[in-house]
């Protein structure tokens, strides 16, 4: 969807000058130039050829959306007004509606696997609602979240999926909590609607985070097209814990996995490029790991946006540890005040 015919136009028009600009300046020289001038003129002309380069390459990872995890929480997240993440994510949905102003959003929600070996993407045009839990007071399956699908972005999806040797299918299927809940605080459809096409893509049903790093690389070009990519789930998510943490003198304290990997996660994601798939995918590894994800769901969205984040460092924007969960919320990227 982004134009790149601008840049493309002005790194053609500076060659040309830098061109023009060599043969009048030889033109100047004796005919039998001394080596050390060609040496000088020679590296001259490959110091300005690698700035216009790195300047292309810098203005084209300026100009994609940044890339966004959401810890999503429960389907009360969205009437819980005094949690501590409830104005974090509605200043991050400001963020990307005001700022970044993407095209189209597509979203990765741990309440989504398809199959093992599978992915599967919604392509219906109107977005229903799956109620996806259990034991919550009644007004919350009433909860709406109207959003619009993208018939044609979906197919685009399967495309790329295919490309990168991933077997895909097309489904017409409701968002789950995983993504209304969250987007409803930080894209209020009275307050600050979200007003572009939003598409969910499954999770593989595995705990593989190699596997869904790839995913995340194999939708990476779309961020070349003004699409911001999401994914949402937990970085600490226990629910075995849950009941004794209610029952606790002080539900509010963490327990000390979700102080431990926490921490541990947001070292991974914020390491540097080189060693980021690598060290994200030692997480899984550590001892508190199943402690912190006794099923790793909420966890793999973060590797499907750190592969689909591609040269863009990774940056906790915010977290909170609070007895079985933690709340991190990252960005991939910069944000450009002027979007995309």
């Amino acid at each position: 969807m982004a134009n790149q015919g601008p840049l493309r136009f002005v790194v053609v028009v500076g060659s040309i000058v830098v061109a023009l600009a060599a043969a009048f300046y030889a033109s100047l020289l004796p005919e039998l130039p001394v080596p050390s001038q060609v040496a000088k003129a020679a590296t001259a002309l490959s110091n300005l050829s690698s700035r216009i380069k790195s300047s292309t390459t810098n203005a084209t990872m300026a100009s994609r959306p940044p890339v966004y995890f959401f810890s999503h929480g429960g389907p009360d997240v969205m009437y819980n007004t005094e949690h501590a993440v409830y104005p974090v994510l509605q200043n991050i949905g400001k963020e990307i509606t005001q700022k970044v102003k993407p095209k189209a959003v597509v979203v990765f929600s741990a309440h989504w696997q398809a199959k093992p070996d599978l992915v599967q993407v919604n392509n219906a045009v109107e977005n229903d609602l799956i109620y996806d839990f259990y034991g919550f007071p009644d007004y919350m399956y009433e909860a709406k979240y109207p959003s619009k699908g993208d018939p044609e972005l979906a197919s685009h999806i399967l495309d790329l999926l295919s490309s990168a040797g991933i077997k895909s299918e097309g489904v017409k299927r409701g968002l789950d909590h995983g993504v209304w809940a969250g987007f409803h605080v930080a894209f209020d459809p009275v307050e600050n609607p979200l007003n572009v096409p939003l598409v969910q893509v499954s999770l593989f049903k595995s705990e593989d985070p190699d596997q869904h790093y790839r995913l995340g690389q194999a939708v990476a070009s779309l961020r070349d097209e003004g699409v911001v990519i999401i994914g949402a789930g937990m970085s600490v998510h226990n629910l075995r814990d849950m009941w004794d943490v209610m029952t606790s003198d002080d539900p509010a304290r963490p327990l000390p996995y979700a102080v431990s990997f926490d921490n541990a996660l947001k070292d991974a994601v914020e390491a540097p490029v080189e060693q980021r798939q690598m060290l994200l995918a030692a997480v899984c590894g550590r001892p508190d790991a199943k402690q912190a994800h006794p099923w790793m769901d909420h966890l793999m969205p973060v590797h499907v946006v750190a592969g689909a984040a591609g040269l863009d460092v990774g940056q906790q924007i915010w977290t909170l540890q609070e007895g079985n969960f933690a709340w991190a919320q990252y960005r991939f990227g910069q944000v450009s005040d002027g979007g995309s």
